[in-house]
């Protein structure tokens, strides 16, 4: 499962969100392992739009999965006042964006096509 979400990070606070990214605690990059988050990356946009990835079997079992751990409920709250909607905690306030186009995925669809249709020709 791919997984794209969207976040806004105050702008006068986005040198700080960056540096706090740029050495994430051991533990919290543990437990997001662990909890299946894998191939996680953040982009942050000049405006301060947030947007993640990932990949992960389910994501709300891998949500779910991080919110039971201390190392989460201590980093959403290092993180929350970076936030533009600091009301909730970071990771429950990110808004998830429809895939709309994945070339691999329309890659293999397109090639079982070509390939039917090939072995059709030949049947013929």
């Amino acid at each position: 499962m791919r997984v794209c979400f969207r976040s806004s990070v105050h702008s006068e606070l986005m040198d700080e969100y960056k540096r706090r990214h740029a050495a994430v605690w051991p533990e919290m990059l543990r437990a997001l392992k662990d909890a299946g988050w894998n191939n996680y990356s953040l982009f942050l946009a000049s405006d301060g739009q947030l947007i993640g990835y990932l990949e992960c079997d389910d994501y709300a079992q891998a949500q779910a999965r991080m919110a039971v751990t201390e190392v989460n409920a201590r980093w959403q709250a290092e993180m929350a006042t970076l936030f533009a909607n600091s009301d909730v905690p970071p990771d429950e306030g990110f808004e998830i964006v429809e895939e709309v186009f994945n070339l691999e995925d329309q890659l293999a669809s397109a090639s079982k096509a070509g390939n039917a249709t090939t072995h059709e020709k030949e049947q013929a």
